[in-house]
């Protein structure tokens, strides 16, 4: 019973099946649309390429030349920028402290210079006037001693004589002294030690100078006019000196943005100063912009910005050109906004 009827009814049954599978794969599969039409290139002869959007003055990574926390942040993402504005603030306490005493050894040392450049002052004048006047009076005192008992001839001894002489000689020293010393006084101070301590000031300026650079040199500001595009640091991280994988900040300039185009090394050939081009954004192909062209960079590369195609090269070297247009004007024409670092379909006209 089961060889006469089930065996063939199971036969049959996987014969129906065969057939039905056979028949279901080979029906037409019906290609889906794209989700966004393709651009298509606006010249007879062209290349193409990918075009990556970045600042007009390329986009600058922002670091720190001397390690350590972040105290103050000046900026945020959108925020325009002039050259020369703070962006960041590296921890500069103990430079602070440093500054306190080279300002205090330079203020020392004006005080200390001015006070030499003054001499000599009033009150100091009088006195040594005083001393030479006594020196004078005693020197005259003791010349008349000594013309009294040289008036008395033989009846005054030899020995009498030479105490007066040497007594007067001594006279006659000490109100020299108190002369010069006047002369001294009224005079000023000694060149040489004006010298030494314009030399002080000097090194106390240049001491404090080199705590003020260096304080400076904590506060990293922008060397451009220009857009934050990135920030990476927060108050309280540590900031690492040096290239960075991700970098602290960046800038650029946006209001200018440029394309910059990789040709395959095969089609450089292709291409010439100052042709034309045209870029449309990735995702919908009537949003497009002319470009203008800036310069192509002589030194094929291999290729870095990858688009994500699955059909993409990626072994391949690179010719990069170099265009630009005016943000302003795109989002005029299109009511929309184009980014640094977003992808663009470029055709250049070619030979």
């Amino acid at each position: 019973m089961v060889r006469k009827i089930i065996i063939p009814l199971l036969s049959v049954l996987g014969l129906t099946a065969a057939i039905y599978t056979v028949r279901a794969s080979n029906k037409t599969v019906t290609p889906q649309p794209p989700i966004a039409p393709p651009a298509v290139a606006p010249f007879e002869r062209y290349v193409a390429g990918a075009g990556l959007v970045e600042a007009s003055t390329e986009n600058i990574a922002v670091g720190t030349l001397v390690p350590g926390v972040v105290t103050e942040l000046y900026v945020r993402i959108g925020d325009r920028v002039k050259k020369g504005d703070a962006l960041f603030k590296i921890d500069a306490r103990d430079l602070d402290a440093e500054l306190l005493v080279a300002r205090a050894s330079l203020e020392s040392a004006v005080k200390q210079l001015e006070r030499l450049r003054q001499a000599p002052r009033a009150e100091d004048v009088p006195p040594v006037e005083a001393r030479m006047r006594a020196a004078e009076a005693l020197r005259s005192n003791r010349q008349r001693e000594f013309d009294r008992l040289s008036s008395l001839g033989t009846t005054v001894s030899r020995d009498e004589m030479d105490r007066a002489l040497w007594t007067l000689r001594q006279a006659e020293a000490e109100a020299e002294a108190a002369r010069a010393e006047l002369d001294r006084v009224k005079a000023g101070t000694w060149q040489p030690d004006l010298d030494v301590a314009i030399a002080v000031v000097a090194g106390a300026q240049a001491q404090l100078d080199a705590v003020q650079v260096e304080l400076d040199r904590r506060t990293v500001r922008s060397k451009i006019d220009g857009v934050v595009m990135q920030v990476k640091i927060r108050e309280g991280e540590y900031a690492s000196t040096g290239p960075l994988q991700q970098p602290l900040m960046l800038l650029g300039e946006t209001e200018t943005l440029h394309v910059r185009v990789d040709i395959d090394e095969n089609d450089a050939w292709r291409v010439k100063d100052g042709a034309a081009a045209r870029a449309f954004v990735r995702g919908n192909s009537e949003l497009d912009a002319a470009l203008t062209f800036v310069r192509i960079e002589p030194y094929i590369i291999p290729k870095r910005s990858l688009t994500g195609e699955s059909s993409e090269r990626v072994d391949t070297r690179v010719l990069q050109v170099i265009y630009a247009f005016r943000a302003a004007d795109f989002e005029k024409a299109h009511g929309a906004k184009v980014y640094a670092g977003q992808q663009m379909d470029v055709f250049v006209e070619s030979r």
